[in-house]
């Protein structure tokens, strides 16, 4: 893996090592020294094998971190990322101001649940993580989630029963097959400039799915589309929430203010990036 240059070469040795062991780090370090049984170590090879064509560690695994869940990943779908844990942190923050509306006015909202919809949801680790960090809640939540690939909506719906929550899932190229209306949209949508692709490290570029990255020729005509149809599907007061480059913040707040939006905010991350761009529906 040194040899074709894998960041962190090592460090996914030792991962890989775990993977194909079935074995925790700590009890590795103590059976150093023993042999390694030859099934063990073809399939340890083949890991590394894999690891070396640049193939993302999380594919080889079939999983990911995120928000404190697992989620299976494969060539179909996005590798969950931490930069969009941002994203979710400040959903739950939404979710739990809904929550609290719906309970302050819960004998004339009887039957109301909160609708949330996830538009290109990929893995679904949005969706999933809202849906499964805020259960239990008083006012029910309602979960949708939306995308173009049959495949990936494919995962997504494993991901779901593989951290116990229900949700609806839609194959739609965004708003087009959507019916109803939201109190949260959320979306994590192609955002890099179409000549920008090839010089994505090869793990991205090579390996996960061109139609999740490709945002076109300035990165940004699927926020043009999500700014300009949200607004028909929100309810008085929603919310729409998007992930974002670094540098499209100011862009992408623009198209949002020049449309029915409040509280227009731009969020950052760990990093103290530009991540995350959220505005409410003017209230009429």
């Amino acid at each position: 893996m040194q040899t074709a240059q894998v960041p962190d070469f090592a460090l996914d040795a030792g991962y890989l090592l775990e993977f194909a062991s079935g074995r925790r780090h700590v009890d590795l370090i103590l059976s150093d020294g023993e042999q390694m049984p030859d099934a063990l170590l073809g399939k340890y090879r083949s890991c590394i094998e894999r690891r070396a064509q640049r193939i993302p560690l999380q594919q080889i695994t079939g999983s990911q971190a995120f928000m404190g869940l697992d989620f299976m990943v494969n060539e179909h779908v996005l590798c969950p990322r931490q930069d969009t844990e941002t994203l979710v942190e400040e959903g739950l923050t939404i979710l739990a101001s809904l929550q609290s509306g719906s309970v302050k006015n819960r004998q004339a909202n009887a039957d109301r649940e909160i609708r949330l919809l996830d538009l290109c949801t990929g893995s679904g680790c949005i969706l999933i993580s809202l849906l499964a960090l805020a259960r239990g809640q008083e006012t029910p939540i309602h979960g949708l989630a939306a995308d173009l690939s049959p495949e990936a909506l494919a995962v997504a719906r494993e991901n779901a029963k593989r951290n116990g929550v229900s949700a609806a899932f839609v194959l739609s190229d965004l708003f087009a097959e959507i019916e109803g209306s939201f109190d949260l949209i959320t979306a994590n949508p192609p955002y890099i400039p179409s000549g920008q692709l090839e010089d994505l490290m090869p793990e991205v570029r090579d390996h996960e799915p061109r139609m999740a990255l490709d945002g076109d020729e300035d990165g940004l005509a699927f926020y043009r589309r999500i700014a300009g149809q949200a607004p028909d599907y929100l309810r008085e007061g929603g919310w729409l929430l998007m992930e974002i480059a670094f540098d499209q913040g100011q862009a992408v707040r623009q198209m949002l203010a020049d449309g029915p939006f409040e509280e227009i905010e731009i969020i950052q991350d760990l990093s103290g990036r530009d991540r995350v761009l959220k505005g409410r529906m003017i209230h009429v």
